[in-house]
């Protein structure tokens, strides 16, 4: 019998996923726990196992298609078992018997379905609304209604008072009608509070005073914020390309809108003398390499630096609360990755209880992984800041985007021999510029003066004596 493969859930705030590359066909026979689809959501690409041994009958979901945690997306079966039917999904609530039709009078609710905004590929039911339920009823014959008066030429003004007020005389409402009254003002003094023809005089005498209220003016119309304009579709000219957008290019894009929305950025730059953190390298790097396994480089000591000025400035290792400033106790550290399928931003947790040389294996580790695509859902969950290593792409100067929610992140930019004044005289120095973008909500420019000012001091104040152990 086959066996349905569902989208597997992989955690609370993860709900949805996207089907990136089929890694079998149909016709491809799999073993148990063999990697059978790529999946990325907006935390991982992660690859899902099949469940069970057997070939694969057909696929029911595309590439490219995003589908809620838990729906189908193939079937696995005996070699040349017909694929069965998918099930329809089940409605909202199944009908028994049919009930008997209700009185027009009756108040139900319908439920409205929507395409939620992103990627999500469904509907969704957006919410219950009342309305009137009309009875599935043959028409009955009915007299002939009798034709309305016509009304007067006048300005559609309520002669009237509210219901249950007392009955008016035709002098009454002549005499509204003739001078476009709004009965409902007027205070009746006539028996059981009926309005008079006095009533109506006294008060065309009375001028109009500010205490009326003035009809409001209609509701503006909904903004479109609900139901967005559809972007159309870029036409590529006749000497351009088009190239349709990954899911995880499309997933990038999302966060980086969100970020520069939601968030705003402020920048600051801080030059760094790094002469000595240079000479301390090359100087151990061969026997670290050695002892540890793994390579040296230069960002488990900026990372210890940015540690220490996390401490010191704790409202860099935060997020915007609307009413308050939410802290974060531990030190999660983010180190964006230039992954084959795009940026992505694994985790170090806890990266302020590590020496030197933890620092330098989870580095190793976690980018080896990210590249690799092996990186695991809690990998890149729980990060309070965010480090970025432009300078191995050459950088010299960059203003990155901070990862939501965090309240900023720092780039190290390439190391450069410059000529630099010491002691009166000139000398050529290893040069760094750190770049740090930060919440403008949170933090000012004191804060992230003084954030890049200690990592500045930390890392000039390493020379090749500096113990590394």
């Amino acid at each position: 019998m086959a066996v349905t493969v569902q989208l597997p859930h992989v955690g609370e705030s993860v709900v949805e996923g996207t089907i990136g590359k089929w890694l079998k066909q149909p016709g491809d026979t799999v073993r148990r726990y063999e990697p059978l689809v790529e999946i990325v959501t907006d935390k991982v690409t992660m690859e899902v196992p099949s469940p069970v041994e057997g070939e694969l009958l057909r696929l029911l979901a595309a590439e490219g298609e995003t589908l809620p945690m838990g729906a189908p997306i193939a079937e696995v079966g005996a070699p040349g078992e017909t694929p069965g039917q998918t099930p329809p999904p089940a409605p909202a609530t199944a009908p028994a018997q049919p009930a008997p039709p209700a009185p027009a009078s009756t108040t139900g609710y319908l439920m409205r379905d929507i395409t939620p905004v992103g990627p999500t590929g469904g509907a969704a039911v957006e919410a219950m609304e009342p309305t009137q339920t009309i009875a599935a009823q043959p028409p009955t014959p009915t007299a002939p209604a009798a034709p309305a008066p016509a009304a007067p030429p006048t300005t559609p003004i309520a002669t009237t008072p509210p219901n249950g007020s007392p009955r008016l005389s035709p002098a009454v409402r002549r005499l509204a009608r003739e001078h476009s009254i709004d009965l409902t003002l007027i205070q009746g003094t006539g028996l059981g509070g009926r309005i008079t023809r006095n009533d109506v005089l006294n008060f065309l005498e009375t001028p109009l005073t500010p205490t009326i209220t003035p009809t409001p003016p209609p509701a503006p119309a909904p903004t479109p914020a609900t139901a967005p304009t559809p972007t159309p579709e870029a036409i590529p000219g006749p000497d351009e390309e088009r190239i349709p957008i990954s899911p995880i290019r499309r997933m990038i894009a999302d966060a980086m809108v969100r970020s520069v929305t939601q968030i705003p950025h402020a920048w600051s730059a801080k030059e760094v003398d790094v002469t000595g953190l240079v000479a301390l390298r090359q100087s151990v790097r061969a026997d670290f390499e050695k002892q540890e396994g793994v390579p040296l480089t230069y960002l488990p000591f900026v990372i210890r630096a940015l540690i220490e000025a996390l401490r010191k400035f704790p409202t860099l290792n935060a997020t915007w609360g609307n009413d308050a400033i939410i802290l974060k106790r531990r030190i999660n550290l983010g180190l964006a990755v230039a992954a084959p399928n795009g940026l992505i931003v694994p985790v170090i947790h806890n990266a302020d209880r590590l020496n030197l040389a933890g620092l330098a294996h989870a580095v190793h580790d976690i980018t080896n992984r990210a590249r690799n695509n092996r990186l695991r859902l809690d990998d890149v969950q729980g990060g309070t800041f965010t480090l970025n290593n432009t300078g191995a792409l050459g950088s010299f100067a960059s203003g990155p985007i901070i990862n939501h929610p965090q309240a900023g992140i720092m780039t190290t930019e390439t190391i450069q021999k410059r000529p630099a004044v010491r002691n009166d005289a000139i000398a050529i120095r290893s040069i760094m510029n750190i770049c740090l973008s930060f919440d403008h909500r949170i933090n000012d420019g004191a804060e992230a003066s003084g954030f890049l000012n200690t990592i500045a001091t930390r890392l000039e104040s390493t020379t090749p004596q500096t113990p590394i152990h």
